[in-house]
């Protein structure tokens, strides 16, 4: 049987730490990991007639993002905004020049960017006209104080008269405060910030929209530690650390390295979330007793975190814990397994292990989905209940139809379920139901599969370890409890320090495959079996009992046992002699 147990330094991100904190921080550090953003953003401030859409992503600060990817660009010389009369008319235009003492100023362009969100008005974006004692004053709106314009497109895009209006000066080049005043030129770089899902909107909705926005800078939420290092993202975390004015540890940068890299479920990986970062140090600093923040006040925190979100876990720990949900975690059974999932209440997610049972008698091939059925199974389900019976044809169904029908149930689920991580554990408890092999109920099971027979990799691995974990440990833990996840799912591993020693001390079992028959061979501790060249397993392998079964179910034992009608009666003729 091929290696499947994985050992402990498997099971989490191991990370080369610097010695020592940075001692100089810059707000350019903030821009850890979004170069593509910069370039465009450089890119953008040397055009004339072009503009930019940030998509960014809800976890991004923007006010302090922005700032910093402004300093990026060369910054420019302030702009005045003076009249000129030419036959008559008077008009506006912008110059670099310092305006003589003589010659009238409107307005100066002195500030270098500016952010509106919110309830944005035609006032903060294009300015006023305001009347003092007979005469008329400008009050210079966004546009013609600032170089750098970022507006919010939620925002705008609420406010359909504006949005209107900025695409219309963006067209024209220049916009008017009111009949009064002659047209102001525009002379600033917008910016819309939005998320990418506005920007695919926009295009399809606007017809002006890619024509004045031809530019997409999409930010990254997360880093790549096989491109960047984390000495880099240690001065992020300290940039972070800035912002909510508290000073970091050497000691808290593993702990908040090990907390990003759960985030985003992967070994290499790590979180570029500002907010949920920053929140997590401010909450450090607060169960704090020094004036900087260590390992232990950032462990903490977690904790902490984890205690206000996690009542609907422990309302489910209880029903496991009072037998309401019957569960086995020892001994074996026939067609019954113990599948992962995960449960998402929206800001919290959670493993819990969920019993399926399969039954299977005479019929015409039919492996029905009893969630499905009850109309409790989603489509991905079915699906993957489809790919089940494909595998299960691909073996034993290749020349003749199956004379089976079998029945799958998720046991004790009274809400919908969907997702395919659960086609391995049902493909695993149709095998035994089958062969009347019984299944180690000591094993969690979670894995989606393909026709092939191929396990692939599934959302939520590190939640669905530690919720079968945490149930075995309630109930102690002998030295054979486990799970069986897909080898796919090695590098999102990320499992908390009490999973990790159980494993060390070999206490509890984690087994990454490749293919379902590896599956099998752990649970039923039976060889899976290869066929030969007719297609036939060997009896003693699990795939040959499956076989054996089916063909008692078609009847070609009871053919081959039964003596004809001409046999019978030589043998009577035998008797009577």
């Amino acid at each position: 049987m091929t290696q499947t147990c994985l050992p402990s330094s498997a099971l989490a991100p191991q990370f080369n730490l610097p010695a020592q904190l940075s001692s100089s921080i810059y707000s350019s550090h903030l821009l850890l990991g979004q170069q593509r953003v910069v370039d465009s953003f450089v890119l953008c401030s040397k055009l004339a007639e072009q503009h930019l859409f940030l998509a960014d992503f809800p976890g991004v600060n923007r006010v302090k993002f922005i700032q910093a990817l402004t300093l990026q660009a060369s910054t420019p010389s302030d702009a005045y905004l003076v009249a000129s009369k030419q036959n008559g008319d008077t008009s506006f235009h912008w110059q670099d020049m310092v305006v003589p003492e003589n010659v009238g100023t409107i307005t100066v362009k002195d500030e270098l960017f500016t952010y509106l969100h919110g309830k944005i008005t035609r006032a903060q974006l294009i300015g006023k006209v305001t009347k003092k004692a007979n005469a008329t004053q400008y009050e210079a709106g966004a546009l013609a104080k600032h170089h750098y314009v970022y507006i919010c497109v939620e925002s705008l895009w609420k406010r359909e008269k504006l949005w209107e209006l900025l695409a219309q000066i963006i067209e024209d080049g220049q916009y008017s405060v009111n009949s009064e005043l002659a047209p102001i030129p525009l002379n600033c770089k917008i910016v819309l910030v939005g998320s990418s899902l506005f920007f695919s909107h926009l295009r399809e909705e606007d017809k002006l929209f890619m024509k004045q926005f031809a530019m997409l800078a999409e930010m990254n939420h997360e880093l790549d530690l096989t491109k960047h290092s984390e000495h880099q993202y240690m001065q992020w975390l300290q940039a972070i650390a800035e912002i909510e004015q508290v000073q970091l540890d050497i000691s808290a940068i593993r702990p908040l390295l090990w907390y990003s890299a759960k985030m985003v479920e992967h070994q290499q990986r790590l979180s570029l979330n500002m907010i949920a970062m920053g929140q997590l140090i401010a909450q450090a600093n607060v169960y704090s007793n020094e004036t900087q923040v260590s390992a232990k006040a950032v462990s903490t925190a977690i904790e902490k975190q984890i205690e206000r979100h996690n009542s609907s876990e422990e309302y489910a720990a209880q029903n496991f814990d009072d037998k309401f949900i019957t569960l086995p975690t020892d001994g074996d059974m026939i067609g019954q397994i113990n599948g992962l999932t995960v449960i998402d209440t929206g800001d919290y997610s959670y493993g819990e292990p969920a019993r399926i049972s399969t039954t299977v008698h005479y019929g015409d091939g039919e492996v029905a989905d009893i969630e499905r059925k009850s109309e409790l199974g989603g489509n991905i389900h079915a699906k993957g209940m489809m790919i089940l019976s494909a595998c299960l044809y691909r073996i034993f169904g290749r020349d003749a139809p199956l004379h089976l029908n079998a029945n799958i149930v998720f046991e004790q689920s009274y809400q919908e379920i969907d997702g395919d991580s659960a086609s391995l554990a049902e493909y695993c408890c149709l095998m035994s139901a089958i062969a009347e092999t019984p299944i180690l109920q000591s094993f969690g099971v979670t894995g989606a599969l393909d026709q092939f027979g191929n396990v692939q990799a599934i959302g939520g691995v590190n939640e669905k370890i530690e919720g079968f974990f945490k149930l075995c440990k309630r109930r102690g833990l002998t030295g054979k409890q486990g799970v069986i996840i897909p080898r796919a799912n090695i590098l999102q591993l990320n499992l908390e320090p009490e999973v990790i020693i159980a494993v060390n001390e070999q206490q509890f079992f984690i087994h990454a495959i490749d293919h379902m028959d590896q599956a099998v061979e752990l649970l039923m501790q039976l060889p899976a079996g290869e066929a030969d060249e007719h297609n036939t397993f060997p009896d003693s392998s699990l795939y040959g009992k499956v076989q054996q079964r089916l063909d008692r179910l078609a009847g070609h034992e009871i053919e081959a046992e039964t003596p004809s009608f001409l046999a019978r009666i030589l043998k009577r003729l035998r008797s009577t002699e």
